[in-house]
């Protein structure tokens, strides 16, 4: 992401296609509205030098490494996380990858793959878009770190009048690129031995040509499985297919924090998701922690066989903690608490203030998690 998308209308699509983009301007709106001026460079620009001083620099990738030494003792330097660790992710795909290789004898391409970076280790502090999993990957490096939850641009009804007698055998893999690191092939797997089952894949298959070949027979052949290709979020078709299912199954090897996941909440499905989505399901959600075929199996089966009016429970609480936690105005109000205490205290806020500003998430523990 690059400058350029400061200039974009709120509203446009570029902005509206990825909770990334309107969340990095939403954090630079923060800190002008804090009454700084604020300088924006794309992340991969390996030129850039600071030539006066700055009170804070922000970073997602490899600048904070290559800069730190020269923004000065002043500069509170905080890392901007928005996926697990790149050692721990590279190394999440290699073992799906290998786990495929041994269960159907083929190599895929890798898809997530990108050069591991230092940025936590030359921060002062972190502010994660994750849960546990995803602070996890980044304790070693003894900083603080601070827990936001991620937005979703879009909103829909509560699923309290959604006919789940009717809907409890279709569920949803909604995601984009990477599939073998995002789990579609342990979900096709799946649900390709449970022909009582329907499953409706929506994202951009035919962007990893190999992947589309591997798994031909279970995406056009399968008579229970729908491939459907990128769905609009905002469309009909989207609200359609919710409104349809029942449960959105995502069994990802590392994120940050899903955004897909989090949009299918919003849409009244409920989340039956592995650990490392980087979204918390206590109460509501099946948590998926073998990240196999037969698990994946053994859950959907037990939300088909749950009561109606338990899964009408399952969702409306995953909706309403999609919108309590994950939308903009959270976003832009929970961010804008976190940059002042980081601005008036420095990279260790007092555990009480971010108490007292931060509402507790029960699905989620503590917002902040220290050094240790």
């Amino acid at each position: 992401m690059g400058p350029a998308y400061f200039r974009l209308p709120a509203d446009s699509p570029e902005v509206r296609a990825h909770t990334r983009v309107w969340e990095c301007r939403q954090i630079a709106q923060t800190f002008v509205d804090l009454g700084y001026t604020v300088d924006v460079i794309d992340w991969r620009n390996d030129v850039f030098i600071p030539r006066h001083p700055y009170r804070v620099f922000i970073d997602v990738r490899h600048n904070m490494e290559r800069l730190a030494h020269l923004l000065g003792p002043n500069c509170l330097k905080v890392f901007h996380v928005d996926a697990a660790h790149m050692v721990f992710r590279n190394w999440a795909e290699c073992t799906r990858l290998k786990a495929l290789w041994e269960r159907r004898g083929i190599v895929l391409p890798v898809a997530r793959f990108e050069q591991p970076n230092r940025a936590i280790e030359f921060a002062d502090c972190a502010v994660v878009l994750g849960n546990e999993f995803t602070l996890g990957t980044y304790r070693y490096a003894g900083k603080p770190l601070y827990r936001i939850w991620i937005s979703c641009p879009a909103l829909y009804p509560s699923p309290a009048d959604k006919d789940f007698e009717r809907c409890r055998h279709r569920f949803v893999w909604f995601g984009s690129g990477g599939f073998v690191h995002k789990g579609l092939d342990l979900v096709l797997e799946a649900f390709a031995e449970l022909p009582q089952l329907e499953l409706t894949v929506c994202g951009p298959i035919e962007s990893e040509e190999a992947f589309r070949r591997a798994y031909w027979r279970e995406l056009y052949e399968t008579p229970n499985i729908h491939a459907v290709g990128w769905v609009d979020v905002e469309g009909e078709r989207f609200r359609e297919i919710t409104r349809t299912s029942v449960a959105v199954v995502y069994a990802s090897a590392a994120e940050g924090q899903c955004g897909a996941v989090v949009n299918c909440m919003h849409a009244g499905l409920i989340p039956v998701i592995s650990y490392e989505s980087g979204v918390d399901v206590d109460g509501f959600g099946w948590l998926l922690r073998r990240g196999t075929v037969e698990e994946i199996k053994e859950a959907v089966l037990e939300v088909a066989a749950t009561p109606a009016e338990e899964l009408r429970r399952r969702a409306v609480c995953a909706w309403e903690q999609a919108r309590r936690f994950h939308t903009r105005e959270a976003f832009a109000r929970r961010y804008r608490k976190l940059a002042e205490l980081l601005l008036k205290h420095g990279p260790v806020i007092p555990e009480g203030l971010l108490a007292d500003v931060f509402e507790p998430n029960p699905g989620e523990g503590l917002l902040s998690v220290g050094a240790g």
